[in-house]
């Protein structure tokens, strides 16, 4: 394999951010491509200060190259003027660490976070000089593989991708590499090779899988194709997180990304409950990592990295057994000299004490975003976030108390049974939050942020049809009414038009694969990207397949309606889903499950995976198992992040994003509108 740099270096001179190209950070490798070794291409499909922070592409970039039969290098997708540039020269997507074809690597894994990503995913591919469809590639072309939280329901690029790995990737990612280099020692056959893949546990090879199709068009099911082939294919989860203690050389970028901190992660899974989280339920059961061994992570980061603020990151993080005791041995380390900082993202209400907002501004005050989702207390019944307004404004009065002025909330509009009185909710928590405020500073300010809902595959919402385009501009202008008269509050809201994009591809099955083809060929790539998203691409792509919105994305579901993921499985039991599904309804609230009795939704029973605590009850603070009805439960959870805001958004310089970034509570933080 040849360093393209010779072909790629006088390009870099007429691009923005010619930094994202050229490689070589603090914890890069410098991989030696000997006989022998599988070749792992690992890509990001958005641009490098959005996918180099991404701790699932870190942790498998170290396995990969610790292993002794493998080597691997990342690629992050070009922006539009460096592509431009490249195609003109007829270079190819290369490598950041030898800046290789990327073609002439043996496996390009694509991390999916972002289904609005996925177009970008096949412009790689074509630019990488693959065929596009996996029907159209021959022996020599690389395997094209994806995982990531989008892998979940994986039909939409079943036409695109070789093989999805459901889950966790840290074990199955050596299997998958002790596999392909057998066949390729073997010369085994590409058709060979993936009916041998989808014999592994957690992966999935969509063209051994025949879809069936209705005389309605409705899909009838997904059959195997061979008799070695899993009817349902369950999703892998590492049962012990400390034997992982990855990234153990986090990468330090050479320019500005989102994210820029040592990142830990503290614990995987949540249990809390939260019904329109997918995140919260395919990660199921949770795992903590030893509390000596975050220490250690965090120290050793902290002194190679050189880095001033430490995340220590979960889909809860209030609820590790041992975060007062990290906060404190961070803060109180002398070698830090009170320069370090910390981020908790995803800190309950009920665990933010003056105490505690006192400890993580010592250093630097951080932005603090509270997470309540639903404008009122029934509303949060029916999604399961059980926070009541009391808690809610205790911790923003403990913030705001110790000297905060700024304050983000974070909500969710069309919600399943939402009213105008829960939208109109939204601006009323906010603007007392503000009323708070004024109490402490006269100048403080209160940023609402709301997103569109879109129900998620392996959720209890996945029945639920999402609210039209013109019904969430309808509820956006409802809020932009409300909020005008109320200084000191700005409103910030998700772009309706990009809301019902999203919803195409989250619930989308096979034949949805033609209308991601149709808005890439029609130039449609970026469309995270507010100046680039163009939903009349979309709605152009679903008319030439002979499909609909309401259909695909705005019709509810009976409850024996065969769903597009049927077929794959996140631990979770389809009747346990429909339970809550039907307890939402009911607005009746449910407890985490950590430190009450098990409600069989599988994940631990099926997966043969307990959930690993340092604690049978909650951390001080927290709400354990009463196993009363939580509607009428005194003291309950909500999320609290606390990032810096030039993590939190792009760079000012950097083009937005139609969705954002994921801040690691499972949303994207930057919006297209703005009102103050």
């Amino acid at each position: 394999m040849t360093s393209l740099w010779p072909r790629i270096e006088p390009l870099l001179a007429h691009v923005t951010k010619p930094a994202r190209y050229i490689g070589g950070e603090l914890g890069a490798r410098q991989p030696e491509h000997r006989p022998g070794t599988l070749a792992w291409l690992l890509v990001y499909p958005d641009t490098y200060e959005i996918g180099l922070p991404n701790q699932g592409l870190q942790i498998l970039y170290e396995i990969l190259n610790e292993r002794p039969d493998a080597v691997a290098e990342r690629a992050y997708a070009p922006w539009t003027d460096m592509e431009a540039l490249m195609r003109q020269a007829g270079v190819p997507l290369f490598s950041l660490e030898s800046h290789r074809s990327a073609g002439s690597f043996d496996v390009i894994a694509f991390n999916l976070s972002a289904e609005l990503t996925y177009t970008n995913v096949l412009n790689l591919v074509d630019l990488a000089g693959v065929p596009v469809r996996v029907a159209e590639r021959g022996e020599d072309h690389p395997l094209i593989v994806a995982g990531g939280h989008c892998a979940f329901n994986p039909e939409p690029l079943a036409d695109f991708v070789d093989a999805f790995v459901l889950g966790d990737g840290e074990e199955v990612v050596g299997e998958l590499t002790e596999a392909v280099s057998a066949a390729r020692a073997t010369g085994t056959g590409r058709h060979d090779l993936l009916r041998r893949l989808a014999t592994i546990p957690g992966v999935y090879v969509p063209w051994c899988y025949q879809v069936g199709v209705g005389p309605d068009g409705a899909i009838t099911g997904a059959e195997p194709r061979f008799p070695e082939v899993p009817s349902r294919v369950e999703k892998r989860a590492v049962a012990d997180l400390g034997q992982w203690p990855y990234p153990k050389q986090q990468l330090v970028p050479l320019i500005e990304v989102v994210h820029d901190r040592l990142n830990v992660e503290v614990f995987r899974g949540c249990t809390r409950g939260c019904r329109f989280c997918q995140a919260g339920m395919i990660t199921r059961p949770v795992r903590e990592r030893p509390a000596d061994q975050v220490d250690r992570m965090v120290r050793r980061g902290l002194d190679r990295t050189g880095y001033d603020e430490v995340a220590l990151t979960s889909l809860s993080t209030a609820d590790f057994s041992g975060v007062g005791e990290a906060v404190a041995s961070i803060i109180n380390d002398p070698e830090c000299s009170g320069q370090v900082s910390v981020s908790l993202p995803s800190l309950r209400v009920d665990a933010f004490t003056v105490g505690l907002a006192s400890d993580i501004q010592r250093v630097r005050r951080t932005g603090l975003t509270f997470a309540p989702e639903g404008g009122t207390w029934r509303m949060r019944q029916v999604i399961n976030k059980l926070i009541r307004e009391e808690d809610l404004y205790a911790a923003v009065d403990s913030a705001f108390s110790q000297g905060w002025r700024r304050i983000k909330l974070y909500f969710l509009m069309g919600l399943p049974t939402e009213t105008d009185q829960d939208t109109l909710g939204i601006v009323k928590l906010a603007a007392n939050c503000v009323a708070i405020g004024r109490r402490y500073h006269p100048s403080v300010s209160v940023t609402a942020s709301v997103g569109g809902f879109v129900p998620k595959p392996q959720t209890p919402f996945q029945w639920f049809g999402q609210n039209t385009t013109e019904e969430l501009q309808r509820k956006v202008a409802l809020l932009k009414d409300a909020a005008r008269p109320v200084k000191g509050l700005t409103l910030r809201w998700h772009d309706p038009k990009a809301t019902t994009a999203e919803g195409i591809v989250s619930r989308g099955d096979r034949r949805v694969g033609t209308v991601i083809e149709h808005v890439w060929r029609a130039g449609g790539t970026f469309q995270e990207w507010s100046e680039h998203f163009d939903l009349r691409l979309w709605e152009e792509g679903l008319a030439a397949a002979g499909l609909t919105l309401h259909d695909l994305v705005h019709r509810h579901r009976g409850k024996d309606e065969v769903l597009p993921w049927d077929h794959l499985s996140a631990g979770l039991h389809r009747d346990f889903l429909w339970q809550d599904w039907q307890d939402a309804l009911a607005e009746h609230g449910v407890e985490d499950c950590r430190w009450t009795p098990c409600y069989d939704c599988g994940a631990c029973t099926g997966l043969g995976v307990e959930h690993v605590v340092a604690s049978p009850v909650p951390p001080a603070g927290g709400s354990q198992g009463t196993g009363q009805d939580l509607s009428h439960a005194g003291q309950v959870p909500v999320t609290l992040l606390a990032t810096r805001a030039a993590a939190a958004e792009p760079s000012a310089d950097a083009p937005d994003r139609a969705a954002g970034v994921d801040d690691g509570a499972g949303r994207h933080p930057a919006s297209l509108g703005a009102q103050s």
